[in-house]
Formats: C-alpha cells, sequence, structure tokens
C-alpha cells in the first residue's frame, strides 16, 4: 500500500502584491500557472493560487493524451479526463477539505474548449489553426497560495518546504520586453459575413431548431515583448476574479473571467452563469439605474433563464436526484467595468463519483455554447471560420 504523504506549511511575509511578486520571476517557465482573483471588491477575491515546476504533465491533442514525468513519457488515445483521473489517484498525497487551503497540490490547467469533442460528436468543419492543446494539465507537489481576506501567504509543499521556497526565491527572470501590439486588431470575418452569419442563426431560431446561439468572432494582432507584463495590465485593469496566466511550451494563456464555470467543494456543486451585462457609470445614481434597467431586463432574463436550465440539465446527469436547486435567479453583480446578471445553481455530488465526471457532464459550459448545447456546438462549428 503506497504511502500517503502529508503537506508541511511555511508561512511567508505578508505583502498583498506576493502573487506577481513570487510569480514574475518564474513566469517564462512551462508550465507556470497563476490563478488571480483580481484583488477587487468582490466576495471571491479571496485567493491567488501560484504553481510552478510539475511532478507530471499530461497534453491532449484530438485524440493522443501524452503523458510525461521525470522519468518517463506515455502516450494513450483513451478518455482524457479518464486519464487523469488515474494520475491523481497515484498522486502519493490525497488532500484533505481546507477552506484556508482551496488548492493543497494536485491538477491545475487548461481545458480547452475543443475538448468537448472528446464527449460529444461534433462536426469538423471550422479550420483549426492554433497550436494550443485541448487540454494541458500539470500536475503539481506544491503550491502558494495568497489569502487577501486574512492577509496570509502560505507555502505548502509535500515534500520539503524550505527547499522549495529557497528554489522559488532562487528564480530569475530573463531580461523583460516591454509589451507591445505592432498591428491593429483584426476581426476573422467582415462586417458583411457575421452579420449574414447572425441572420442564420436568426433562422435557426424561429425555425425551433434551436434557441440560443454564443455566435463569437476572434480578435488578432501581433505583438512583441512579454506577455505576463500584459497580463498584469489587463487584470489591472479588469480584475475579474476568475483570472488566469498559464504558460504552456506552446504559448501563453492570459485568462480575464468574472465568471464560475463550476465548482466543487466537500461533495457541493456550484455553478454561476453569467448572462446580461451592462457598462458601468460614474455617476452613482445612474449607475444604480443601469444595474436596475440590467435586473428589469426581460431579454436578458430569459438568455439567463435558458443557461440556467441548461446546467441544471447538465449537473442533474450526474448529481443526487432531487439535489439541484437554484438559490439565485437574475441577481445582478458589480464589478469594476459592468454589472452582470448572474444566477446560482447548486447540487450534490455522489460520493462514487470524481470530479472529472462532473466536468465531463457538464464540458462546455453552457453561458459560452448556448442551447441546447450539442447543436448549439453544431451551429458553431459551421458559422465560426477556426476553432476556438
Amino acid at each position: 500500500m503506497m504511502k500517503t504523504l502529508s503537506p508541511t506549511v511555511i508561512t511567508l511575509p505578508w505583502r498583498p502584491d506576493a502573487a506577481e511578486h513570487y510569480f514574475a520571476p518564474v513566469n517564462h517557465l512551462p508550465w507556470a500557472m497563476l490563478l488571480h482573483s483580481g484583488d477587487a471588491i468582490h466576495p471571491y477575491n479571496r485567493f491567488d493560487i501560484l504553481v510552478a515546476d510539475p511532478v507530471t504533465t499530461l497534453t491532449t491533442r484530438a485524440q493522443e493524451t501524452t503523458v510525461c514525468t521525470a522519468r518517463t513519457t506515455t502516450v494513450t488515445f483513451d478518455d482524457p479526463l479518464h486519464v487523469l483521473q488515474t494520475q491523481l489517484e497515484a498522486l502519493p498525497f490525497h488532500p484533505q477539505p481546507d477552506p484556508d487551503l482551496p488548492f493543497q497540490g494536485g491538477a491545475l490547467g487548461l481545458f480547452g474548449y475543443d475538448l468537448g469533442r472528446r464527449f460529444e460528436i461534433l462536426p469538423d468543419t471550422a479550420a483549426r489553426d492554433i497550436a494550443l492543446p485541448d487540454m494541458a494539465i500539470g500536475l503539481y507537489d506544491w503550491a502558494l497560495i495568497v489569502d487577501h481576506q486574512k492577509q496570509v501567504v502560505s507555502l505548502i509543499s509535500y515534500h520539503d518546504a524550505d527547499a522549495r521556497y529557497r528554489w522559488l526565491t532562487s528564480q530569475h527572470a530573463p531580461t523583460r520586453t516591454p509589451f507591445r501590439l505592432t498591428s491593429a486588431w483584426q476581426s476573422n470575418m467582415t462586417r458583411c459575413e457575421y452579420g449574414e452569419k447572425f441572420r442564420q442563426v436568426q433562422a435557426w431560431l424561429h425555425s425551433g431548431d434551436c434557441y440560443q446561439v454564443n455566435l463569437s468572432q476572434r480578435f488578432q494582432a501581433s505583438y512583441e515583448g512579454d506577455e505576463w507584463q500584459a497580463f498584469e495590465h489587463l487584470n489591472r485593469a479588469n480584475r475579474a476574479p476568475f483570472s488566469a496566466f498559464l504558460r504552456l511550451h506552446d504559448g501563453a494563456i492570459l485568462s480575464l473571467s468574472p465568471e464560475r464555470f463550476i465548482q466543487l467543494e466537500n461533495g457541493h456543486i456550484q455553478t454561476r452563469p453569467i448572462k446580461g451585462t451592462l457598462p458601468r457609470l460614474n455617476d452613482p445614481q445612474a449607475d444604480r439605474q443601469q444595474a436596475q434597467k440590467l435586473a428589469n431586463s426581460m431579454k436578458d432574463r430569459a438568455e439567463n433563464l435558458m443557461i440556467v436550465d441548461l446546467m441544471r440539465n447538465d449537473i442533474g446527469r450526474v448529481a443526487v436526484p432531487g439535489s439541484v436547486k437554484v438559490p439565485e435567479l437574475f441577481v445582478v453583480e458589480p464589478f469594476p467595468a459592468v454589472h452582470h446578471l448572474v444566477s446560482t445553481i447548486t447540487a450534490r455530488l455522489p460520493d462514487s463519483l470524481h470530479a472529472t465526471d462532473l466536468l465531463r457532464a457538464a464540458f462546455p459550459g453552457g453561458s459560452i455554447t448556448g442551447a441546447p448545447k450539442v447543436r448549439a456546438m453544431e451551429i458553431i462549428d459551421e458559422l465560426e471560420p477556426q476553432r476556438r
């Protein structure tokens, strides 16, 4: 029987920018990752989580998943979430829930939109023109946790925590080249093309083929310089509570999301889809009126309700029967730049199932696809020129 390791936690001096301070020197390392809560006044801005130097990595491209450790590299064509679960169960530690340490080692990384192709049968129309993997997960035996509520910085490690701290503080980032765009932003569709695709979506809606489709367009620009510097600027401007910087071999992922897709904590499931947005206004009275306008918007409430029903159905596929609830419906939440219309769905996951089972049932999130989900994803693949 494998011995289960216990973590060592050391407390570091408090500084509000601890996440940026410790991550900047390692941001260039492949598999260095930072989950940042945005420093905003928001219920979910408590923790920042920093990791690097994983013990195992899993990279999925189409049907192939490559698992790398310090000693071995293996390739499998199995369900990538099943592969991930197997690797998690093989770790010599199994963290116990702690409200003050939300991540105590384990899996952290990217689940890309196209990972959904492993769980649903979808067309193959849109061009795949970006080299990023569909899934890129590191398994980590240490982490740095910044608790903004209690003003505590904790380094947790299943080996020598002091040695890990020395490793972290000995890192030196290369000379930083200032980030700047070298071209203007360019959409992947002309205005006319987008308008025609929008009309096609409307035709499908009127025919009853679907009732919501999240048609999106990609904007791209050339750049030079340090992606981490770009993230710092964007993060200060947006202060989104679910922001992330993920450094991979293929590039960097900069995410600034206000939305909780899914949470599993002690068997309790929570998802908080966002549908409905209006900009904040400088005048306090006008801003309150703006929030009320969003709360009263029948269009936004209808869109929000569609995704609530979709997420209830997705979660219900794996939840304890009868446990799916909607404790909050159509709540206006203020963020630094916008007001969002948010709903909350909760449920319980049976003890026999894992987080990977929940993710498979709900992936990708309905708020970025539309409903019914599979039909919306089929339409997205047909209309959007490139994969997401």
